[in-house]
């Protein structure tokens, strides 16, 4: 089964942060990613850029909107996802439960639907 699991975290702590303490974050990122992709379940994932680079678009009544940032007020922001393929829905948790995010902010774990005309 597919999993997407999506990483939450605050760019700003982030950016404050010792560069001692960034590393050992990024190193823990290396070593899960170096176990999904020998074990086979890493399917793909990107990260995305800061949060001021981001636009909003609603479109209410015909009218078309658009913002500058994230909808969401919060100091955590969606940073990006790993879509990981498991044999289940507990291995996927395990799997978010080790990024270091986690461990300060969060991760959402997802199932991918499946669709008529196969799995996306």
């Amino acid at each position: 089964m597919k999993y997407m699991l999506l990483i939450y975290n605050n760019a700003e702590a982030m950016a404050a942060m010792s560069d001692e303490d960034r590393q050992a974050i990024f190193g823990d990122v290396d070593t899960v990613m170096t176990e999904l992709r020998e074990t086979g379940e890493y399917v793909g994932g990107v990260a995305l850029a800061h949060p001021s680079n981001t636009k909003t678009v609603t479109v209410r009544d015909g009218a078309t909107a658009i913002t500058d940032g994230p909808y969401a007020e919060g100091k955590e922001q969606f940073a990006g996802y790993l879509l990981i393929e498991t044999e289940d829905e507990d291995r996927a948790l395990e799997i978010a439960a080790r990024w270091p995010d986690a461990k300060t902010w969060r991760m959402e774990v997802r199932a991918v639907m499946h669709h008529d005309a196969g799995e996306v």
